[in-house]
């Protein structure tokens, strides 16, 4: 059985000459943007990425003038709070090309125009071999009340958290979140101890409103933590063997407990194969393919 969780206690295109500021207008299909020269031209998302003026490499500063009404006096307060968080967007190729709030990026108005957001997915083991587990909380906008894998979340807009070189930003974002959901110590998992094993990218909606759309990074980390989660992520956790994990597939299956559409993914098509090779993961190891599911 899982135990309950307790009570709550620069953009990565800098370099190489000056950057012009540009301001886009989302619209369905793509951007009108207007740099600080009155230049106007419309563009598409995968064209963003890397574009220079007159040698100089555009800052992306992507804004949707148009923010969608959704009321949300009947969702959880701290979990409103968290909308206003900024996350990476991305094209269909994990390229940089702005950001926007977590709200803009989990509404299925945005999803259906092709929004798509960078995401990462965390499986914690014990020396056990054990993989920990969470039940998100019933607070949770997007999947409540579901079983999914240790951690999972977004890097968000910052200096720190963009940085791509071998995926750093991720894994600082990765060490975060193990702090902020599960309450271990950041000493406990540094960015150095987690393991970068490939990306995936899906879509799933969680109701009519909300969903998901992002290219997910899949982190591993083997190590013995110490546990102190925050109720409103997380409504109880545990750690199963693959043996346990096999039958709370098979009782989602039957709809007699929910799983997140993510964790359901891997777990079918990856995280048996990954887990009989924990000690020796690099041979799984693929930073070139995006895995389309």
């Amino acid at each position: 059985p899982c135990a309950a969780a307790a009570a709550p206690s620069s953009s990565p295109l800098t370099g190489g000459g000056r950057a012009a500021p540009l301001h886009l207008l989302s619209l369905p299909g793509g951007f009108f943007c207007q740099s600080s020269r009155r230049a106007r031209r419309w563009i598409s998302p995968a064209s963003l990425a890397g574009t220079k003026v007159n040698g100089a490499r555009i800052l992306f500063r992507v804004t949707n003038t148009i923010m969608p009404e959704i009321n949300t006096d009947e969702l959880d307060e701290q979990q409103v709070q968290l909308l206003a968080e900024m996350c990476i967007l991305i094209d269909e190729n994990d390229n940089w090309i702005g950001s926007d709030t977590k709200k803009n990026c989990h509404l299925n108005e945005n999803i259906d125009k092709g929004l798509l957001h960078r995401a990462f997915s965390v499986f914690l083991f014990n020396t056990e071999n054990k993989l920990l587990l969470q039940q998100r909380s019933d607070a949770k906008i997007t999947f409540p009340d579901c079983f999914t894998n240790t951690c999972c979340s977004h890097p968000l807009s910052t200096p720190l958290e963009l940085e791509e070189n071998n995926a750093i930003g991720i894994r600082r974002a990765a060490q975060r979140r193990l702090k902020e959901e599960l309450g271990i110590p950041l000493d406990q998992v540094t960015p150095e101890e987690i393991f970068y094993l490939t990306r995936i990218h899906y879509k799933a909606q969680s109701n009519g409103t909300w969903g998901e759309h992002e290219i997910d990074y899949i982190l591993f980390v083997q190590k013995n933590v110490t546990l102190d989660p925050d109720s409103n992520e997380i409504k109880s956790y545990c750690y199963v063997t693959q043996e346990e994990l096999r039958e709370l597939l098979e009782k989602a299956s039957r709809n007699e407990i929910k799983i997140t559409p993510w964790f359901r993914l891997i777990a079918e098509t990856f995280l048996f194969k990954w887990w009989d090779n924990l000690n020796n993961l690099k041979r799984y190891v693929d930073h070139d393919k995006i895995h389309r599911m």
